[in-house]
């Protein structure tokens, strides 16, 4: 299966890991490889980026479609004429946050197809019609659970070094990590290791172009994490604080709509802090360890 670099515009940075685009067109098959095509869904945002990747990955069977994202009759239109007439057998969510659950079922009712996803569903009111494991294999795709981003995350490979990678790596910005019980720090981290020691190819995210330099990219992402802890720690009151304080005094100039994710990202941070025992946690304040 070979890559086509089929759009000359992305762009890696000077750090080696992030990669960008322009906004693609949406609702245009655009191919990967022979038989990998990405479909963009029309919802940019500051945490999806030029929107959610929905990737039809073709088996000997028909083809798969992974993260329908968006629900909107025009997306769902695009998805099943990108499957240019081969039977779509399954419908695969990377993890059951809303922009890559909101089209799974009206896409699974239409089509007649299973919507699959980890067995442990972090969506209250979703249900996998067939519950994923790790290392399962289904439609030429091995499982990988990749829990951090979300609890329910898992990634996907194919049989010749291409991993789909939804949230967990993106090369165009880095990945919130909500605090427990939906995400940690210290599973992304060990989830990252595990993907690493796969030796893949090609990543291809949920948001975003694809990772051609991937162990750069996955390098660049745990360093970023590295370094965000040490500078939390060097940044972190002396006193008792709470989250909102401690993220007055650290982030200055947010964009609009980022606050809660920056919150949820300090928290995660912290609590894997407080389980190294450089942190301590009472009554909702947070206070730095000294040696």
């Amino acid at each position: 299966m070979s890559v086509l670099l089929a759009d000359a515009a992305v762009k890696v940075a000077r750090n080696g890991w992030r990669v960008s685009e322009p906004p693609p067109p949406y609702g245009v098959p655009l191919p990967q490889s022979a038989t990998i095509r990405r479909v963009v869904a029309n919802n940019p945002g500051p945490m999806t980026g030029n929107g959610t990747n929905s990737w039809l990955v073709e088996h000997t069977g028909g083809c798969v479609v992974i993260d329908p994202g968006s629900a909107t009759s025009a997306h769902l239109d695009a998805l099943v004429d990108a499957a240019s007439g081969r039977p779509v057998t399954h419908i695969i969510l990377t993890h059951t946050h809303h922009d890559h659950l909101d089209g799974a079922r009206p896409l699974g009712l239409r089509l007649g197809v299973p919507v699959c996803g980890f067995h442990a569903s972090a969506e209250p009111e979703f249900t996998p019609d067939i519950g994923l494991h790790d290392g399962d294999e289904i439609a030429g795709l091995r499982v990988v659970h990749t829990p951090g981003h979300a609890s329910d995350h898992i990634c996907l490979e194919t049989g010749d070094g291409i991993i789909l990678t939804g949230d967990h790596v993106m090369g165009w910005s880095t990945t919130m990590i909500p605090p427990a019980p939906h995400g940690s720090v210290r599973q992304f981290l060990a989830s990252m290791d595990r993907l690493r020691s796969r030796h893949a190819r090609l990543l291809l995210p949920a948001h975003g172009p694809a990772i051609t330099r991937v162990e750069e990219c996955i390098d660049g992402l745990m360093a970023h994490r590295q370094a965000r802890e040490e500078s939390i720690l060097a940044l972190l009151p002396t006193t008792p604080r709470t989250l909102d304080e401690i993220v007055d005094s650290m982030y200055h100039n947010l964009r609009p709509g980022l606050r809660r994710a920056a919150q949820l990202n300090l928290h995660a941070h912290l609590e894997k802090l407080e389980h190294d025992g450089r942190v301590h946690h009472h009554d909702g304040r947070w206070m730095k360890i000294f040696p």
